[in-house]
């Protein structure tokens, strides 16, 4: 009988542990050389998932801390200085859009961004549809959300439906526009929450 010596001793007491059979062809485990099974516990895989994950984190925190700063104070600023440029920033225009839903009068907001839309169409199908839904939305007496327009421009309206053109609101946006700019617009400018929105920005400034 041969004597064995310590090592086969050692050897042999160890435990044999078999992984689950794979079915011949199967790909093996996306490994690397500092571990050989390539287990989710390996210490290199973890390392490397929580890097990339950092990596997304950084991203992610500095588009949504650009966003937060959106609009800059110089634009802010610039709205009371001139009430085409609000108009003209789609971050003006929410800001005084959440403003005259406090007075009760987003429609005319919502009317002016309308024919905006519909001056920019130019399918005839689609003029028709947008003209009628927007008469239907903000000009007709029966709406919940009509606008405030003069006797003739509403003859003017009328008479042109029955030949839609993506100008066909042109006089009554123009004026609802210049009911926002004289009558709306100072009061936006007074208000608590266009002051805040300053005092905000300024803020973020001193801050940076």
């Amino acid at each position: 009988m041969r004597i064995l010596n310590g090592v086969e001793m050692r050897k042999r007491q160890q435990p044999h542990i078999e992984g689950p059979s794979e079915p011949p062809g199967a790909p093996r485990p996306s490994t690397c050389c500092l571990c050989w099974c390539g287990c989710c516990k390996c210490l290199w895989n973890q390392d490397r998932v929580e890097h990339a994950e950092r990596q997304t984190c950084t991203k992610m925190d500095s588009i949504e801390a650009t966003e937060e700063q959106r609009p800059s104070l110089e634009e802010v600023l610039s709205w009371s200085r001139s009430f085409e440029k609000m108009m003209h920033s789609p971050e003006g225009r929410e800001v005084f859009r959440e403003f005259l839903r406090s007075e009760y009068s987003e429609e005319n907001l919502m009317f002016w961004l309308a024919c905006e839309d519909l001056k920019k169409e130019t399918n005839p199908t689609a003029i028709e549809e947008k003209s009628r839904i927007i008469y239907e939305d903000y000009v007709s007496i029966l709406s919940p959300k009509e606008v405030s327009l003069d006797s003739r421009v509403r003859e003017g309206i009328n008479q042109s439906l029955e030949e839609p053109s993506s100008h066909m609101y042109e006089e009554a946006q123009l004026q609802i526009y210049t009911l926002m700019h004289r009558d709306s617009f100072p009061r936006f400018l007074n208000s608590s929450l266009y002051r805040d929105l300053v005092e905000r920005k300024r803020s973020t400034c001193l801050e940076t």
